[in-house]
């Protein structure tokens, strides 16, 4: 018999994938966190079912059976990938699974920075209606949106403004412009020149070496005076150092941030001190619908990869 090693809480979902495999036992191990505690349970595993749990070399090495590690998401910084490539062992993740909800999420950063949600909430509720008269709020209409990154979440993104009549451009080296497809995109052929044109950043690349603090001082100040930020990929592609600067000085009008380098957000921390900064508890992709998603595809990516089979298209690529 099979057996899948589940590190994070799991929606029924993944229970019902499960059910229709008698000859597969998942054993589920939430709360073990650290590689010592976690290397002995995967001993016998074939499958690391993986939500934000660290997947070290060693936890990876102490599972001589292992087929595949499937992460609930798209992002994988709490996985070593190098020794997965060592043993030869896939790294699945979720596709498109999460798009459209970490897309809508995004879209709720860049409209409710733009109505400046948050200062005309407090001034109506502090009864001072007279704030109405500050024009505060912008249109998102004719506006340039710059994705940082245009894979599937940034695709998503570009969908919908694009109904709201935002110009979007377009920086990823990874993608093919000729084989995108997508007319009402334009790509630029470097990150400073997107950032020198933007009214709204939204950063959607994966955290790895090259991408570590790819928005940091020298790129803030690039961009417009009073242009916005938003980030919902990985705490520390946007460095928070530089951003709380530039937020300070004005120069950056606001942000929409639901990932941090440490996470939980420390309460202390610049950031939650300022009030143009809208933070989310890196929930973008926490709906109800899309954690089921999710884990329906994660939960099948362990099943696919233990009978043979799992989708090229889901694992993620050498190099």
């Amino acid at each position: 018999m099979s057996k899948i090693v589940i590190t994070d809480p799991m929606q029924p979902a993944a229970l019902e994938v499960l059910a229709q495999r008698p000859d597969v036992r998942a054993e589920l191990v939430v709360g073990t966190r650290s590689e010592d505690e976690l290397a002995p349970r995967v001993a016998e595993a074939d499958a690391i079912l993986v939500g934000l749990t660290p997947i070290t070399a060693k936890v990876i090495d102490s599972a001589p059976n292992l087929k595949v590690v499937s992460r609930r998401g798209v992002g994988y910084d709490n996985v070593d990938l190098a020794a997965l490539r060592r043993r030869k062992v896939p790294l699945a993740i979720v596709g498109t699974a999460n798009a459209s909800s970490v897309a809508e999420h995004t879209l709720f950063f860049i409209l409710v920075l733009a109505k400046q949600g948050m200062a005309y909430d407090r001034a109506t509720r502090n009864g001072n209606w007279t704030f109405r008269e500050s024009m505060s709020a912008v249109d998102v209409f004719d506006k340039t949106l710059f994705l940082a990154g245009f894979g599937r979440v940034g695709q998503a993104v570009a969908q919908r403004v694009a109904a709201l009549g935002m110009k979007i451009i377009v920086y990823d080296p990874l993608v093919n412009p000729k084989q995108c497809g997508n007319a009402r995109v334009q790509f630029v052929g470097t990150l400073r020149e997107g950032l020198a044109v933007c009214d709204f950043l939204s950063v959607h690349v994966p955290l790895t070496p090259e991408t570590r603090d790819l928005i940091g001082t020298e790129e803030l100040a690039l961009m417009k005076p009073g242009a916005f930020v938003i980030s919902t990929a990985r705490g520390g592609i946007v460095n928070e150092g530089a951003l709380v600067d530039a937020l300070s000085s004005g120069r950056i009008r606001g942000a929409g941030l639901d990932v941090f380098v440490d996470e939980p957000l420390p309460a202390a921390h610049p950031l939650t001190k300022l009030e143009n900064v809208i933070l989310s508890p890196h929930s973008a992709a926490l709906t109800r619908e899309c954690a089921s998603r999710m884990d329906r595809v994660a939960t099948q990516n362990c099943l696919d990869a233990i009978d043979g089979r799992l989708d090229s298209a889901l694992i993620v690529p050498n190099g």
